[in-house]
């Protein structure tokens, strides 16, 4: 079994007499075979968090066990891990071939033909069967990045560790790595943990989703309650672009009040708010983009917006209004084109409206909405 159990885990560096808290107290449930990303803005401590699981980090406080082992004392090479860097770790002086073969000779005691069977199975896995006696300073960024996934697959590891692993790639290829590592995961079944600071990688090819800040776990879950139902401002803000909208407002009881619109909550969803927050209380709405149409005006809870900038992209339009003093960013089909600086009127979907507390970010509603809006079983 391939399951990785991360326990109460915490990495403090002393920077001169001066403890640095990279990694806070992460309890986090790998399940066998599954691709678990974690994803998080730079200084988060998500690649910490993985050296430490490879053994490349120690481990200050906590536990990490791999299957039914605790894996803290014991040394990188006899983890069952591998790992694939963002800068690929290549030998230069070494063949494709060479470099993928290198790790099973220091590790195993296979014979010279079983670990060329391994390294010409993988490379032709990964497409690089004709640029096994290349060098890397022959091969492109694309076929380095192939050569060094090629060298993790050989060792047929109980996990594989990904470290930001296609950020040096252009964006085209980086969407085609994205498939071939998805492919490659069904294909062999193998735990990933997948370390990326690029929501959408995170969004498209894993099981499960962990979002890191400042050394904590923000939430755990599939990639569709992470957008859906963001457990507080942080995520809401972080997964999505654009990013979803958010307005200062005030609970007046049945209303949410803001600078320039008010807007009025169905019975049910006052009866929710009210368990958390009390009349006159400051709250901030958030919406995302594709959760906002145009109106005519003529609804409760239209609001009045200047459209700035229309934006095409592709078969979509972004619209940026101005709400009063605020930005709304809209989502809509490419061939919807309000003029600008016309006032046009726009609406709420309140099934998809997000309450947070402004002091520590917690989605009020995100209960309710997972109540009304089921989602899928991890």
């Amino acid at each position: 079994m391939s399951e990785v159990t991360i326990e109460n885990v915490s990495k403090v560096y002393d920077d001169g007499g001066n403890d640095i808290l990279a990694v806070d107290d992460i309890d986090l449930d790998i399940k066998d075979g599954e691709f678990m990303t974690i994803v998080g803005p730079s200084g988060s401590g998500k690649s910490t968090l993985l050296r430490m699981i490879a053994g490349l980090e120690s481990i200050s406080d906590g536990t990490i066990s791999i299957g039914d082992r605790v894996v803290n004392d014991v040394s990188p090479q006899d983890r069952g891990t591998a790992m694939v860097f963002q800068n690929y770790a290549l030998y230069p002086h070494m063949t494709a071939r060479k470099n993928m073969a290198y790790g099973l000779k220091l590790t195993t005691d296979l014979g010279k033909e079983e670990i060329n069977d391994r390294v010409e199975e993988a490379a032709d896995m990964m497409g690089i069967s004709q640029q096994l006696d290349k060098k890397p300073g022959s091969l492109s960024g694309g076929q380095q990045q192939r050569v060094a996934t090629g060298r993790a697959i050989v060792r047929d590891p109980e996990v594989f560790l990904m470290d930001e692993p296609l950020s040096n790639l252009d964006a085209k290829l980086r969407m085609h790595m994205r498939t071939e590592i998805q492919r490659i995961h069904e294909d062999l079944g193998t735990t990933i943990i997948y370390v990326t600071h690029d929501q959408e990688e995170a969004m498209t090819m894993s099981d499960r989703v962990a979002i890191f800040d400042m050394g904590e776990i923000q939430q755990v879950g599939t990639p569709d309650e992470i957008y859906n139902h963001p457990a507080n401002l942080f995520v809401a803000d972080f997964i999505g672009s654009p990013s979803m909208n958010t307005f200062d407002v005030t609970f007046d009881g049945s209303r949410l009040v803001g600078p320039d619109f008010e807007y009025e909550l169905s019975a049910e969803t006052v009866d929710h708010v009210t368990q958390y927050a009390g009349e006159g209380d400051e709250l901030v709405l958030g919406i995302r983009p594709e959760d906002i149409y145009l109106a005519d005006g003529s609804g409760r809870n239209d609001v009045s917006a200047y459209l700035d900038v229309l934006e095409p992209v592709g078969s979509d339009n972004y619209l940026y209004f101005q709400v009063g003093d605020d930005e709304c960013r809209v989502r809509v089909p490419g061939d919807v084109k309000p003029e600008e600086n016309k006032e046009v009127f726009i609406a709420f979907d309140e099934e998809n409206v997000h309450l947070f507390h402004p002091e520590d970010g917690t989605n009020i509603l995100a209960e309710s909405q997972r109540t009304a809006q089921p989602v899928a079983d991890d």
